[in-house]
């Protein structure tokens, strides 16, 4: 995290407009060092030492943006720029967003807190910033055109606010919309309550991010843009899995996660391990008699969803969107299914005129994961990500729960892989297997066809041999 004391000298915008709106001219006698962040590591909480207390979150693979007080008023600075992502080790996304990251560092108030908070445009083209679900003045709300005029490159302005109620919000352009979202410009929002609250619980971990997609072919660095809805890369916080960091908490510790969405689909959030309940939406803390305990909870386009739970089972859990193909990287679409299609034959003619050829696809596509293969520079492999038993074969929206007894209190570090204790593993069967006894009396079709074939046709299935250890 470093701090740009030249920063407008030398981004040349040292003459760019500040539009105050009603904004006091004191608060223009300064602005605060915009603070940037370039590494993609999952930040220590921000302890607050100026303002109201308050528990801070942890932000996976982001941080906290720091704030300084003047005359009693919380003051930020954003910088809307050109930023480079790695979205895995060994792939980097060129993307825009704020000090330095996509998304944004986190914002977080508390409940009471007058709010102001500088923007810069260091793109090239005119952006604004929409503080999506907070209650403000309606010149505050970020729409370009509709309360604002638009931010030009080169120019700051200022919004300034009450953080009127507590809860998980997030913060967007509402300037070329579609454009600068799918080049990853968002933000979370967190305003915590100013004194006990009656429907907020005090947690021991309080996590956040963001569901955020790209479409970037694979040995490019730019993402699609015009892309509506066929992305090929499903992340949280601009990553996307092995380069998610794990969450990793205490064991009974009460834990707290936040998912916002702001990609064009919805996404069913699955816990292995544990039942949650979700408590709160950016709407505010749902009531007590609304909750329900749950595995999976769907959270759809532009909403915020934060579950609790304690977690009270040792291990090492999956934690992933349960669409498959979100639990993917870039992969080819329209791919014909060849499960079942012995090609051999034809493999061994197109091999001898193609050397590198390579059978593929008619057992599954667990092959993928293992063969060792080129891709693309700047890339990921489509299922990756070696666990203490092999591939793992994930990608995309996938991460891992860590539940550790010994895990200190405060301590976010990576314990390693769980030691599972002795006769608590599945393993292979050594005895004699029965051979199955099939039914064909069972099911039927509700009424018979109108119209019968004109002849029957049987399916021929070739089951797969076996290989590696699936």
């Amino acid at each position: 995290m470093t701090s740009r004391r030249d920063f407008f000298k030398a981004a040349g915008i040292a003459g760019g407009a500040v539009t105050a709106a009603t904004v006091g001219k004191f608060a223009l006698a300064g602005l605060p060092e915009p603070v940037i962040q370039s590494k993609p590591d999952t930040m220590p909480p921000l302890v607050p030492n100026t303002g109201r207390p308050y528990n801070p979150v942890v932000t996976l693979n982001g941080w906290t943006l720091p704030w300084r007080m003047n005359q009693g008023v919380k003051e930020f600075h954003l910088v809307a720029e050109p930023v480079v992502r790695e979205m895995a080790p060994g792939f980097k996304a060129h993307l825009w967003g704020y000090n330095g990251q996509s998304p944004g560092p986190t914002i977080e108030v508390v409940e009471g807190d007058r709010v102001r908070i500088f923007v810069t445009n260091k793109l090239p083209e005119h952006t604004s910033v929409h503080w999506h679900g907070q209650r403000l003045p309606n010149g505050m709300d970020g729409v370009s055109g509709l309360t604002q005029k638009s931010i030009k490159p080169g120019q700051t302005f200022v919004y300034e606010f009450v953080a009127r109620r507590p809860g998980s919000f997030m913060y967007h352009p509402h300037a070329d919309e579609m454009t600068q979202m799918a080049m990853g410009m968002m933000g979370l929002w967190i305003t915590h309550p100013k004194e006990k609250h009656p429907l907020i619980d005090e947690v021991n971990r309080d996590f956040c991010f963001l569901l955020n997609a790209f479409d970037i072919d694979p040995g490019s660095y730019t993402p699609k843009t015009m892309t509506m809805l066929d992305f090929n890369l499903w992340s949280w916080n601009s990553r996307i899995f092995p380069g998610i960091d794990s969450l990793n908490v205490r064991l009974n510790d009460k834990v707290r996660i936040r998912v916002g969405n702001l990609t064009m689909t919805n996404h069913p959030i699955h816990l292995h391990g544990h039942e949650f309940t979700v408590t709160g939406t950016d709407g505010g803390p749902i009531p007590q008699t609304a909750r329900w305990p749950e595995v999976t909870t769907d959270v759809a386009v532009g909403q915020m969803r934060q579950i609790e739970f304690v977690a009270d089972e040792e291990g090492d859990w999956s934690f992933h969107c349960h669409k498959s193909h979100h639990t993917m990287n870039a992969m080819g679409h329209n791919v014909p299914t060849m499960i079942g299609v012995d090609h051999r034959d034809i493999g061994k003619k197109i091999n001898s005129l193609i050397p590198d050829y390579m059978v593929m696809g008619e057992r599954g596509m667990a092959d993928m994961s293992e063969m060792e293969m080129p891709i693309p520079d700047n890339t990921a492999p489509m299922m990756t990500g070696e666990g203490p038993f092999g591939s793992v074969e994930m990608g995309g929206m996938f991460s891992v729960l860590k539940v550790r007894k010994d895990q200190k209190p405060g301590d976010y570090k990576n314990p390693g892989w769980y030691k599972h204790p002795a006769g608590t593993v599945a393993q292979p069967y050594k005895g004699v297997v029965a051979k199955p006894t099939r039914s064909s009396s069972a099911g039927g079709q509700s009424m018979p066809r109108t119209q019968k074939p004109s002849k029957d046709f049987e399916v021929q299935i070739r089951k797969p041999t076996a290989h590696g250890e699936h």
